[in-house]
């Protein structure tokens, strides 16, 4: 194929969407949470002369939309979204060191390894590396993390799992014997559950085997987790959802945020002097708010459009709770609204909704499909079937637990079309142990 390239002047047309600076910050606006759009407002203030803030009035007054429904309301619970208050693990063990007069080169140890410490009360770096990193003789690191390991609660300053049960049943009067030893020599083939030939190499029946792991199940795999520090955060929704009847109330919750003042008189002196730059200040601050304005109001009304379509096609989940999500994606709701599916996405990231049954993340009520009986042609959610596993698994007999297969079968049965593999992923994500490592020998 003989191919020539002559040298000339082309014209094409095509579309392209500026990406101006209005838009780009009604992007960035659109995917901040409340809490990120307060901090913007913050920045916008002291960039911006004109712009004041006003702190929201606690009597917030809602927008609302309504939606009909026949279905009736089933019972409903609150959950509150407050964070643990306590003190860090590591600051607990610090206050029980206060006790020890340790020499100066103990003492840096300690704060080094502590920091090392992570929530559960686990020390994340081994001796080894500790000491090189601290310049230090390995035995002087070891003896600190032996005083550690001594301290409250048992089981804090393991390296691992194992170490960690082992600290907590060796501290146990009543501990059994032969969970001891499990945890001390055998952890792997117990964790596995091979008790079989466990039991055969110890020479004990699985019975026995049986009575130290449930000894075993009452120890802390995370003693420092009651200690974890977190300074108190609240959830802020974005949008309440509440039950009249057979009539769902959509409130759209933006009084609680700060609120854009323009500060006119102050313009109006700046707008008056006649100097050249002052004047141009002046018109690129103006327009600076007008742009935020514009920004703020295409947000809230976006975040409404979204929230009313996403109750409209999870009536269900408002009036029978959360076993009742249907699978919905994004790409529905963004053909529904004649918007680009990333808007969606955008608007979802960080936003909450109060439901009657708590407050959940947007995203949630996105659940990932699976396809149901081909009779009702109705979709059920990857939660819907969480919980039916759940529902399984609670009341089988542990003596013969249920496999996979067999909850698959029992799924099919219900008219939930759902593969062995994704039964098995299901099972994981609700830490569900395998059918071997349910099973009980008494």
């Amino acid at each position: 194929m003989n191919m020539q390239m002559k040298p000339g002047l082309w014209q094409q047309q095509s579309m392209k969407l500026a990406m101006t600076q209005e838009l780009t910050q009604a992007i960035a606006l659109l995917q901040y949470s409340a809490q990120e759009l307060a901090e913007f407002l913050e920045v916008k203030a002291v960039e911006n002369p004109f712009i004041q803030l006003k702190e929201p009035d606690l009597k917030a007054l809602y927008k609302k939309e309504r939606i009909q429904s026949s279905q009736k309301p089933a019972q409903k619970s609150g959950i509150e979204h407050i964070a643990d208050d306590s003190y860090t693990i590591a600051d607990y063990v610090k206050t029980q060191f206060q006790l020890i007069d340790l020499p100066d080169t103990d003492k840096r140890i300690l704060v080094f390894l502590l920091d090392n410490m992570d929530e559960n009360g686990y020390i994340a770096i081994s001796q080894k590396e500790a000491a090189r990193l601290l310049n230090e003789k390995e035995q002087a690191v070891r003896s600190v993390m032996e005083q550690i390991k001594q301290m409250e609660p048992a089981g804090i300053g393991a390296q691992n799992l194992q170490e960690c049960l082992l600290l907590q049943a060796e501290r146990c009067l009543d501990a059994p014997f032969l969970a001891e030893l499990i945890l001390r020599n055998h952890f792997t083939a117990f964790a596995n559950k091979t008790w079989k030939p466990l039991a055969k190499a110890l020479s004990v029946e699985l019975k026995e085997i049986q009575q130290a792991a449930d000894f075993i199940k009452t120890l802390n795999p995370k003693p420092g987790a009651l200690f974890h520090q977190s300074s108190s955060s609240y959830v802020r929704p974005d949008l309440s959802v509440t039950l009249s009847g057979d009539v769902i109330d959509v409130h759209l919750l933006d009084d609680d945020l700060p609120k854009v003042v323009f500060e006119k008189e102050y313009f109006n002196e700046m707008a008056s002097y006649a100097d050249k730059e002052v004047k141009q200040f002046v018109r690129e601050k103006e327009k600076d708010y007008q742009w935020l304005m514009r920004s703020l109001e295409q947000r809230q009304q976006t975040i409404q459009r979204v929230g009313l379509k996403i109750v409209e096609k999870q009536r269900r989940f408002f009036f029978e709770g959360p076993g009742s999500l249907q699978s919905l994606t994004m790409k529905e709701v963004a053909d529904e609204l004649s918007i680009h599916e990333s808007t969606v996405s955008r608007t979802v990231r960080g936003k909450y909704m109060q439901t009657p049954y708590g407050t959940y993340e947007l995203k949630a009520f996105f659940p990932s499909g699976m396809t149901a009986s081909q009779e009702n042609g109705e979709g059920a959610s990857s939660s819907q079937i969480k919980v039916r596993i759940q529902e399984l698994v609670s009341g089988e007999d542990k003596r013969k637990p249920l496999s996979d297969q067999v909850i698959c079968s029992a799924l099919l049965e219900e008219g939930l079309v759902v593969s062995r593999r994704t039964v098995a992923k299901y099972r994981e994500q609700l830490n569900i142990p395998s059918s071997s490592k349910r099973k009980r020998y008494e």
